[in-house]
């Protein structure tokens, strides 16, 4: 391997780091856990250490590595390269990470949100390769997103764009973690579904799901999709929710940057079609009729390594392009 690109991929216990060579195919990959009171040095140092040791297996080192990307949960000023609070990471308070990694590497290196890594991931070499204009949703915990706009990253003028799951969907709806009410991720996230059912069976609805909260005691997405899968209808109603809150986003997001493709990505695709056709149906009863869209929505292809192909792409772009 001639050229070397590494991808690095911080989440909330560990970092995942793989290694590409110059036509992002993955050489190698590992993860290490990370202790959510890590200090920056530290993390830095686990990660230079960690990169070194799996370059050695394959009888390499820092000098074949062109490039180093790094995407991590947080909010970054991608101008300075800094990271200015991550959720996950308590001593993360205006860390210069771009800068600290390229010094402990030697090598030129780029930093942004786990999101705009995973849709870049997507975009260059997964479920929107060979389209210009692309967004990502990632359906967890919450709903993480990126948008690509004429082969470019969406950033906006703070670094703070593509925060598309916390768009208002239906005002005065529920609760939201940042604050906000009747944010799409706080109806259609991984964690509101399951929320949704279990509000609906504490109330007394009747639902298979009962015997689920009893013996576990709380109800998940998952719980939710296998329930659907068996015919109950308090897990029609709530998937159904969470489908068309999804497709209303679709439609919002389509207004906004006419994407080619919308890529849904996360625990929750493992649901399939019944969660996919569901939100096509929707996304086609609230779209305007005055023109036939040609949008394609499909979900991501490559899976939990989306983070560090994006971060190594990201890199590779970075690079190709003399920006870094």
């Amino acid at each position: 391997m001639t050229k070397a690109y590494v991808g690095i991929d911080i989440g909330g216990t560990n970092v995942k780091i793989g290694i590409f060579d110059g036509e992002l195919e993955l050489a190698s990959k590992t993860s290490v856990p990370v202790e959510a009171d890590i200090e920056p040095e530290a993390m830095v140092d686990l990660i230079g250490d960690t990169i070194e040791k799996i370059l050695a297996e394959k009888e390499m080192s820092l000098d074949a590595v062109e490039a180093a990307g790094v995407g991590s949960t947080g909010q970054f000023n991608l101008t300075k390269g800094f990271m200015i609070s991550n959720p996950n990471l308590t001593k993360f308070q205006n860390v210069p990470l771009r800068d600290m990694l390229s010094k402990r590497l030697g090598k030129p290196t780029v930093v942004d949100n786990d999101g705009n890594a995973a849709c870049w991931g997507e975009y260059a070499l997964g479920a929107g390769k060979g389209v210009s204009e692309m967004i990502l949703f990632t359906l967890g915990t919450g709903i993480g997103s990126g948008v690509v706009c004429r082969g470019e990253l969406l950033h906006g003028c703070g670094d703070n764009a593509a925060e598309l799951g916390h768009m208002i969907i239906y005002p005065d709806g529920r609760l939201c973690g940042c604050g906000q009410h009747g944010c799409v991720e706080a109806h259609a996230s991984a964690k509101s579904t399951g929320r949704k059912a279990q509000e609906a069976v504490e109330a007394g609805e009747q639902s298979s799901l009962t015997k689920v909260l009893e013996e576990n005691g709380a109800i998940t997405c998952k719980d939710v999709y296998d329930h659907l899968k068996a015919g109950d209808e308090l897990a029609k109603k709530v998937t159904d929710d969470t489908a068309k809150a999804l497709a209303i986003l679709c439609v919002n997001v389509l207004h906004a940057t006419e994407p080619e493709r919308i890529v849904f990505a996360g625990g929750m695709i493992a649901a399939g079609d019944v969660l996919l056709n569901k939100i096509k149906e929707y996304f086609n009863e609230h779209i305007w009729k005055m023109k036939k869209e040609t949008v394609e929505i499909c979900f991501a292809v490559l899976g939990g390594d989306a983070g560090i192909i994006g971060a190594a792409a990201l890199a590779k772009h970075e690079k190709d392009l003399g920006r870094m």
